[in-house]
């Protein structure tokens, strides 16, 4: 007589893929954070099993459409609204806001999809919010703004611009409340979003990061090589590292500083290094591509992030999983990557001596404690590894308990 199977003993049931519409404002080929987790997400879930959509502006205005794109390995369907470019702005392009619900009931009714994952509440991301819930589907929204990083942009008197944000943040209010749940990449910026407007339960779930893609250095050598990579915009204040290497220039003459990325702040960057003396020392690399990115990383010696505005910062995990030390501003969530004295050090944002100091202990530091250092970051990031980023998403989409 055969024995029977115990309850314990069945199989757990095959869950079915789910289709998903991803909405974001920016998407590649845009270089920035929001973009870069939409992407990272949106094709690890395509990994996973998941059809994946995703609405997002043309790169130019004619040329729009839904195409097949390749994105980190992935193929993702995109469906590119007709964009047009915000002068301003070095890059940033939108759809039209009053289109953004006719757009939405085209993708919706196209799609059919079991969930909507809004990556921005302002133009895309609040269409489809809207017309999502008139048809019952539920919605996740996830918060990657902060007043810095748009403020610039307006082109509004200071005083205007303060009505306006008032204005966004109280739509961005209502549009979120729509959402069955709130994410944003961390604690400290749940509690941003919390206090600035009316909403609370924000969930902080990290943007996450594949550390196997990136490659630690350990070999001995003499360390004089800054790196910062990011957006070359105000809020990142990469002039205070400028005037910190300037300062440690005279007694660590080997010192240099890599550059990577591109913004409307380039310009007046490469005047300020001219000013200060160090032009020589300093390379402005630009946008480059994936492969020359973790190069950088993998060739320098301490990344240095000045920035007051980051909600997580993803170039600063990525260069964590390069095993780099840090050298960060204790502002908004940087220090939720960065214990001071443990794999890198915090300076008071915006203070030159500070930043100055806290980049000769790395510099300087003994092999064995630049190795601790190396170390401690690498094991600092394993708790943003993206698997568990995609785990959470997938049972937030399900509406299941976290």
């Amino acid at each position: 007589m055969t024995e029977s199977a115990s309850p314990a003993d069945d199989p757990q049931p095959a869950r079915s893929p789910l289709t998903i519409v991803m909405a974001a404002d920016t998407f590649a080929p845009d270089v920035n954070g929001a973009a870069r987790f939409a992407e990272r997400l949106s094709a690890g879930l395509a990994a996973r099993g998941h059809t994946v959509h995703v609405v997002t502006p043309s790169v130019t205005h004619s040329q729009h459409g839904t195409f097949t794109e390749r994105i980190e390995g992935q193929d993702l369907t995109v469906h590119r609204l007709p964009g047009w470019r915000w002068y301003p702005h070095d890059w940033l392009r939108f759809a039209l806001p009053w289109m953004s619900k006719h757009y939405a009931r085209r993708v919706l009714s196209e799609v059919k999809p079991d969930v909507v994952h809004s990556q921005s509440h302002i133009v895309i991301g609040r269409g489809l919010t809207r017309i999502a819930r008139q048809r019952g589907i539920p919605v996740i929204a996830t918060n990657h703004v902060m007043a810095e990083n748009i403020i610039d942009f307006t082109t509004l008197p200071p005083l205007l611009d303060k009505v306006a944000l008032k204005l966004a943040w109280d739509d961005a209010e209502r549009t979120f409340k729509m959402s069955q749940a709130v994410t944003t990449p961390t604690r400290r910026a749940a509690e941003f979003l919390e206090s600035t407007i009316d909403i609370q339960n924000v969930i902080a779930i990290s943007c996450g990061i594949d550390k196997r893609n990136y490659t630690p250095d350990f070999t001995p050598r003499p360390h004089r090589r800054v790196l910062f990579v990011g957006r070359l915009t105000t809020e990142k204040h990469v002039e205070v590292t400028l005037e910190a290497v300037a300062k440690l220039a005279p007694e660590l003459p080997e010192i240099t500083f890599d550059i990577v990325g591109g913004g409307d702040q380039r310009r007046n960057l490469e005047q300020t290094a001219q000013r200060l003396g160090i032009a020589d020392r300093v390379t402005f690399h630009g946008r480059v591509d994936e492969e020359q990115l973790r190069a950088s990383y993998s060739k320098a010696d301490v990344f240095a992030i000045a920035s007051i505005a980051e909600l997580q910062s993803i170039a600063t995990m990525e260069a964590m999983a390069s095993g780099l030390p840090v050298v960060a501003a204790n502002a908004v969530a940087l220090p939720h990557l960065v214990q001071d004295g443990v794999n890198g050090y915090l300076f008071e944002p915006g203070d030159v001596d500070d930043l100055a100091d806290k980049l000769r202990r790395v510099l300087t530091a003994a092999p064995d404690e630049y190795l601790r250092m190396q170390q401690a970051s690498l094991e600092g990031v394993n708790v943003h590894d993206i698997e568990k980023t995609l785990d959470t998403f997938e049972k937030l989409y399900r509406g299941e308990p976290l």
